[in-house]
């Protein structure tokens, strides 16, 4: 069996009405930061304690809110990623340098010990 497929085609309005228009606003880019590239650079590479993945979740979460149109709710996610991220980059910079500056230390203080094992065995020889 066949069927017959028809295909009508669409003319203007059949009444005598007037045509109703829909206009739509769309609003330029809102200048509330979110944040997001600094939550994901502080989530890689300094995110001692969780802060950085927090701040990044924040972040989404500002996002979010913008693209829904609510600003004020935008504007507390992003100021609260932004405190975090400055706690996480502050944190990371500091036990960054204090993982080294440790490091350091205990590489010389093992070269020192290695040095006198080696005199002391020498002296005895």
């Amino acid at each position: 069996m066949l069927k017959d497929n028809k295909v009508d085609i669409l003319e203007g309005p059949q009444s005598s009405a007037p045509m109703a228009t829909t206009v739509i606003n769309i609003q330029t880019e809102t200048s509330v930061p979110d944040h997001i590239v600094w939550s994901l650079f502080n989530t890689i590479f300094m995110n001692w304690c969780c802060l950085g993945f927090v701040a990044f979740a924040y972040s989404v979460k500002s996002r979010d809110r913008k693209m829904v149109g609510d600003l004020i709710g935008a504007q507390t996610y992003a100021s609260t990623a932004k405190c975090l991220n400055i706690w996480a980059l502050v944190l990371g910079i500091i036990l960054t340098i204090g993982f080294i500056v440790l490091l350091v230390i205990a590489y010389m203080t093992a070269y020192n010990i290695i040095l006198r094992v080696m005199q002391n065995s020498r002296g005895h020889h």
